[in-house]
């Protein structure tokens, strides 16, 4: 008796089963996941049970319990998982890989539920379903085509089998992301002489020190050393693009595109097996390969990604041989000797070198320019102007996993909140994954309301891995760790921003993945908008603001070796498409026999025979991209249109306001259901002769019509809309119509 009211104690102190506001990340603990998530699944169990037993084709007898239920374990697993990724330990990991199948088990049986599934059919056949509102139509059909993905039509053996794959895909997705970690944190090398990191910038140097002295070198300094280079991104990027000691950047490169290939952290049996079981998915599920899975729900289809890939491809070409040839040209003029044989390891060097000498910029001598707190600021600031939203610092307001995280409350025009976030900036190599990332704590929802008046407010977590503070200077970022801020910002936004209730569809749930990356490459163009770029670079000792002509040096710096660099994405993508598509597992081609051929049409100087980058591609192998890598370029296309036609009336003028608020409209909520549904003749055509009835009607058909045509440029230039927008003016709280923004 004793014993068993232990673990009744035990349950109900649990920090995972708790009533809270914000979750409680400070004090949960390995020790906390078993008990906590098999209490929570056999409580879910039997909401399941109840809700298959009484469920009915409505809202209240269908939708609203099925929420309560996946919601609840989507913040749980949240929480653990996400602990896993910024606090890693031995013991979280056992744990969530003990229960992880469990939690399989019970999502596999919510997506295969028949008497859901029917429910939902029943829904979608009835006579009211004209008059559901659009987020409830997509919810609708979205649980259905999911249904279908999850396996709900396979009987007997079949479903058995696709319950097994689905269970060990699970299994190793985790064992493959931590393995990368494993091999990444695993390679350190220690050095002594000064001379062998000749070259690396200061910051670099203090970073090393730093690292050294967390390993055990307590008198390790920035100048004197002992310095440690490992494979975390700031010191990598430091060594290959400033390291003149050349056997050094060789070294270091190998290391990492051979990460998580050999020993007991090898990963080519795990991508081996996932893409054979992905095909075996496929089959079962009646598509000829796992991308089709993929694009059941995306905009896009196989044959138009690898068209758009092609055409990238084909334009960036002859402009990625004209950059190595230019950077054959200036070794040669600097002396080098590897001029005429440059290898990989010399191409970010050498890189830098010329953009220094063409454009008389140094990377790290901006980084003055960058602290992180008026990057944040000016940031900030920018998103007011955009969205009309104020986000101030509510640190000690909600737990966090670390002392760095900072915590911000985003309030609307009336100062009300309306949203959270957690920041969690810096590179910790021991215990946080490489990357830069945004997902949801919890989503904007009325069912989840805590009052059952006001909705609950959705959350989100923004996570990067930027060069930390070092001693008494604070955190200096490079170019490109700005733009990754603003990237992962855009995520943040479009998760925050919405003002949709039905959680299901709220936020970053329910958005075609190759249209997630919108509104996180269109904050990135804000990096090179003048106004927005002066008011973030500011020294952080002086406040000086940056130089008008570094300014201008920077902007003509932006397209240095576009080609380049856009094809190091089309690899990806490609050989992500290749595998996905036309790979046969155990067949006479390996995986990297695949990368090295997609890199004969995607790289000029082609990979290493030794290259396995592909051990390392997390994106694909353990995160959502597979078969999907190919939606940032997708979103690329998108986002430059739509920033263009910002950049065509200008931050300015008052056509802005109306222009903000279509896109606010169109990305930032979940107003506009599947995409390509509205890509047709009809819809394009009603926009030629619909007559507003009331002007923001007019302005969300706008909305509607050209994120179809993907041509925001044509709403800025547009005669219809220069006449809008003055009627607009007249009707500047949108708030009023809250029906048109749902």
């Amino acid at each position: 008796m004793a014993s068993s009211a232990s673990v009744d104690d035990n349950i109900e102190s649990n920090p995972l089963l708790q009533d809270f506001d914000f979750p409680p990340f400070d004090v949960v603990e390995a020790k906390h996941v078993r008990p906590g998530i098999r209490a929570l699944l056999k409580k879910l169990e039997s909401d399941l049970d109840e809700l298959e037993k009484t469920v009915e084709p409505s809202w209240p007898k269908l939708v609203e319990p099925l929420e309560k239920i996946v919601d609840r374990l989507t913040v749980l697993w949240g929480i653990v998982n996400h602990l896993k990724a910024v606090k890693d330990t031995f013991e979280l990991r056992a744990a969530i890989e003990e229960v992880q199948p469990e939690k399989v088990k019970f999502q596999l049986r919510v997506g295969q539920s028949k008497p859901i599934y029917n429910a939902f059919k029943a829904i979608q056949e009835s006579p009211d379903w004209k008059s559901l509102s659009e987020a409830r139509k997509r919810i609708v059909e979205t649980q259905i085509k999911e249904a279908v993905l999850n396996g709900v039509s396979l009987e007997d053996d079949k479903r058995e089998q696709f319950n097994k794959i689905e269970q060990e895909l699970e299994r190793l997705s985790h064992k493959f992301s931590e393995n990368v970690l494993d091999a990444t944190k695993k390679f350190e090398k220690l050095i002594t002489d000064k001379k062998e990191i000749e070259g690396l910038p200061a910051t670099a140097l203090g970073l090393a020190a730093q690292t050294a002295v967390s390993k055990g070198h307590e008198n390790a300094t920035a100048e004197n050393g002992p310095w440690m280079i490992t494979l975390d991104a700031p010191c990598l990027i430091a060594v290959m693009q400033h390291a003149r000691n050349r056997a050094l950047r060789e070294e270091v490169y190998r290391a990492n595109i051979t990460r998580a290939s050999s020993g007991d952290l090898d990963n080519t049996p795990i991508i081996n097996q996932i893409l054979k079981l992905r095909m075996e998915k496929a089959r079962l599920l009646n598509y000829n390969n796992y991308a089709e899975v993929s694009m059941a729900t995306k905009m896009a289809t196989v044959d138009k990604a690898e068209e758009l890939l092609e055409k990238l491809r084909s334009a960036s070409w002859n402009a990625a041989v004209q950059d190595i040839e230019d950077l054959k040209s200036y070794s040669k003029s600097q002396g080098a000797l590897e001029a005429d044989n440059l290898c990989h390891w010399d191409i970010n060097f050498w890189s830098e070198r010329l953009r220094e000498s063409k454009y008389n910029i140094n990377e790290e001598e901006l980084r003055p320019y960058f602290s992180l707190s008026k990057v944040m600021d000016g940031l900030f600031k920018l998103a007011k102007t955009l969205f009309g939203i104020d986000i101030e610092p509510a640190d000690g307001l909600a737990p966090v996993w670390n002392k760095d995280v900072r915590f911000y409350c985003v309030k609307d025009s009336s100062g009300s909140p309306i949203a959270y976030f957690y920041f969690d900036p810096y590179s910790r190599p021991s215990e946080k994954r490489e990357g830069a990332w945004m997902d949801e704590v919890v989503s904007r929802s009325r069912v989840m309301s805590r009052n059952g008046a006001t909705p609950r407010l959705p959350i989100a977590h923004m996570v990067c891995n930027q060069t930390p503070p070092f001693g008494d200077k604070p955190s200096l970022m490079t170019f490109r760790e700005v733009e990754t801020v603003f990237h992962e910002f855009g995520h943040a936004l479009q998760h925050m921003l919405t003002k949709q209730d039905e959680g299901l569809v709220a936020g970053i749930r329910g958005i075609e993945w190759d249209a997630v990356e919108l509104p996180s490459q269109f904050m990135e163009n804000w990096c090179y908008h003048r106004d927005t770029l002066m008011s973030i670079a500011k020294h952080y000792e002086t406040g000086e603001s940056l130089p008008e002509e570094v300014y201008l040096k920077l902007l003509a710096a932006r397209t240095f070796r576009a080609g380049s660099l856009s094809l190091r994405q089309l690899r990806f993508a490609s050989v992500d498409l290749e595998l996905h598509t036309k790979y046969i597992p155990d067949g006479s081609e390996s995986v990297f026999d695949v990368d090295q051929r997609v890199s004969k049409k995607t790289q000029v100087i082609p990979p290493l025979p030794e290259d396995r980058f592909l051990c390392g591609f997390n994106h694909i192998f353990a995160g959502g991209y597979a078969a999907g890598y190919y939606s940032y370029k997708w979103a690329e296309v998108l986002s430059a249109d739509a920033f263009s036609a910002f950049e065509d009336v200008g931050l300015d003028n008052t056509k802005v306001w109306c222009l903000k608020r279509l896109f606010r409209i169109a990305f930032f909520l979940i107003y506009i259901y599947f995409l390509e549904e509205l890509c047709t003749s009809n819809v394009v055509k009603s926009f030629h002769t619909f007559q507003p009835t009331h002007p923001l009607l007019f302005c969300v058909n706008l909305t509607r019509i050209y994120v179809c045509a993907k041509s925001w440029r044509a709403i800025a230039s547009c005669k219809r809309f220069n006449k809008l927008f003055i009627t607009l003016q007249r009707h500047k709280s949108l708030n009023a119509y809250p029906q048109l923004l749902c």
